[in-house]
């Protein structure tokens, strides 16, 4: 096998290079096991001795290059049938990471076994999805993107060996008849009518089964191991079934296909990878991986030393599901917009709805990696994010559910009523701004006779503690000037149509006579004169349960009839000219981003929320 590089068409690999380390090997806090199984590895040499020719193939193909350059090998082998979610992005980050901080190489490698679920489609978003947490798969001047298809001819002739060995059968049984005779817990399983044939009827069979000459589901090929074993899935697994489907990548030249627990163990081998790292449900399948790694390698066909599997446990996120059908019923039954719909636990979805590559590459090394099931509170990853964008998000005003501030007697004051003055605010608070940086450029606003301001920021009785805009009071319009509340006029259902207030001379934010007059509170505000009128998108969690699947509950009914509320909002001109997929911190509400496929520059801007300042769920 001299090369296995995949025909799709998106091969090449991106130029950007993986993300920077966040910490040195060995300095990591949390907790995670893996990296002390792979530092005891590299202390040991255990996979010095290994040779890599460049590109995947067998034990002869290997033999013939020179000592393998990385350190350690580990994969990302996802299965193109579906978008990626944030449990992904967590083995992406622990597998590329791992990687990173050891001198190795991850491999992308497409898990692409089964030819009814995928498509190219799928391939390309995954792609894209991992490049865009910062990582590539580019290393030592090669592109390590593969795809498991490419490696049919071999996992053909593995087959082949283990017949000829004595180690696989082809079992006409039917699926009902196998499963019964499998057995249980405890009960041992029944050897199979066919498990007595000889090498060569075997391989005959197989080879009807290659060329066509049976019918889907009529037989299979499995593997002769132990039908008493404690372990069911040593019982004689299926290791190959009779499929015609037309395949992505191979078209339809295969009408039998490898089961994935055949499949996974070779594509490892061939690529040399020296840590499969797994989610703890394949724990049970890893006696087979290492049977498998030993007949093929006791015969030549893989070279030593085999790859070995760990399982650590999968990312449980509360208020959140991951199961594919779960995701796929949501947007079939218009439950959401799509698979972008920034509700969604997927990476296209986290990424519409503001997410950042760095916070989650924050949230996986903060959760860790442990043997054991738990789960993780969504406002650990909300936490995250807000870490992130607290210093890299430029501030802005925007008001969301408004009403008019009426300035009676700005003309008095200022010479006209259509007079405006400029206000500055900075874009990042000092704080903000690490030593020796530039800050960016302050923002620039109008303040004229009228103003936005939220609704909810006048009363005219107020309850007790209340700060704001009732008659009489004095706030500050944040960035502007100090202001006296007279009153407010109203409609003929009672409703406030307008704030009523006057504006005190010399008070503006930044001049010498600020702080002339002390006010109770700063309010948030927009001007009428050069405000932008905006769509909000108010998210929240999509499930107002923590557990929506638990325990077989149906997820449909959990889900948040409060998770959506767009809003006709008013903002500053610096976030009116926003680009998409561009952060801010709306002042006071929380983090937004001008939505990356409806926000068009230049048109009505769209935002959605990413999260708010903080926690609103805490109790």
């Amino acid at each position: 096998m001299s090369s296995n590089t995949p025909s799709n068409p998106a091969n090449k690999a991106p130029k950007n290079n993986a993300a920077a380390a966040p910490e040195a090997a060995g300095e990591h806090k949390v907790s995670n096991f893996l990296r002390q199984i792979i530092e005891n590895d590299l202390d040991k040499g255990t996979y010095a001795s290994r040779h890599w020719a460049g590109t995947p193939g067998d034990a002869a193909h290997h033999a013939a290059g020179p000592l393998d350059p990385a350190k350690i090998r580990t994969r990302f082998p996802p299965e193109p049938n579906g978008y990626l979610h944030v449990g992904h992005a967590k083995s992406i980050c622990l597998n590329f990471g791992l990687a990173r901080d050891y001198g190795g190489v991850c491999h992308m490698r497409f898990d692409d076994t089964n030819p009814e679920k995928e498509d190219t489609e799928y391939v390309n978003s995954i792609l894209d999805a991992v490049q865009w947490l910062g990582f590539n798969w580019e290393a030592n001047g090669q592109s390590h993107l593969f795809q498991a298809s490419d490696y049919f001819d071999f996992m053909y002739r593995a087959a082949e060996y283990l017949i000829e060995a004595g180690h696989a059968y082809v079992d006409e049984q039917t699926a009902e008849q196998m499963r019964a005779a499998r057995g249980d817990f405890g009960k041992p399983g029944v050897d199979s009518p066919f498990r007595s044939r000889t090498p060569e009827q075997n391989l005959a069979r197989f080879r009807e089964m290659r060329d066509g000459a049976h019918e889907d589901g009529s037989m299979v090929l499995r593997a002769k191991i132990d039908m008493a074993s404690p372990n069911i899935n040593l019982r004689d697994p299926a290791i190959y079934r009779i499929r015609r489907a037309t395949h992505h990548n191979t078209g339809d030249k295969w009408c039998i296909y490898p089961m994935y627990t055949f499949a996974h163990p070779i594509e490892d081998a061939l690529e040399q990878i020296t840590h499969s790292i797994c989610t703890l449900e394949f724990e049970d399948q890893r006696p087979f991986y290492d049977w498998l790694m030993d007949r093929l390698c006791e015969g030549g066909l893989l070279a030593h030393p085999a790859p070995h599997q760990y399982e650590f446990a999968r990312l449980n996120l509360t208020y959140v599901i991951t199961s594919k059908r779960k995701l796929a019923q949501l947007v079939y039954d218009h439950k959401v917009s799509g698979w972008d719909d920034p509700r969604m636990p997927t990476i296209v979805g986290l990424r519409r709805r503001g997410y950042t590559p760095e916070s989650i590459q924050l949230f996986a090394e903060r959760i860790g990696v442990t043997k054991s099931d738990s789960w993780i509170d969504y406002s650990t990853l909300e936490g995250c994010l807000r870490e992130d964008l607290e210093n890299k998000a430029h501030r802005g005003m925007a008001v969301l559910d408004p009403v008019k501030l009426v300035l009676t007697n700005w003309a008095e004051a200022f010479g006209a009523d259509d007079t405006t003055e400029d206000c500055t605010q900075p874009a990042l608070p000092h704080s903000a701004i690490a030593e020796g940086q530039t800050p960016p450029p302050d923002r620039v606003f109008k303040i004229g006779k009228e103003v936005w301001i939220e609704r909810e920021d006048f009363e005219e009785v107020p309850p007790k503690g209340y700060k704001r805009l009732f008659p009489g009071n004095v706030v500050r319009l944040k960035g502007g000037y100090v202001i006296e509340c007279t009153g407010c006029a109203r409609d003929a259902d009672g409703t406030v149509t307008e704030v009523h207030a006057k504006v005190i001379p010399g008070t503006k934010s930044g001049t010498p006579g600020a702080d002339s007059v002390k006010a109770k509170a700063a309010i948030t505000w927009v001007s009428v004169a050069s405000g932008v009128s905006a769509e909000v998108r108010l998210y929240d969690r999509l499930f107002s349960d923590p557990n929506p699947d638990a325990g077989g509950k149906d997820f449909i009914e959990a889900l948040n009839p409060n998770s959506l509320k767009v809003v006709t909002a008013y903002v500053e001109p610096s976030l009116a000219a926003a680009q998409p997929d561009q952060k801010f911190q709306f002042e006071r509400f929380g983090y937004f981003v001008a939505d990356r496929v409806d926000h068009v520059a230049g048109s009505k801007p769209v935002f959605n929320r990413v999260t708010g300042l903080k926690d609103s769920w805490a109790k």
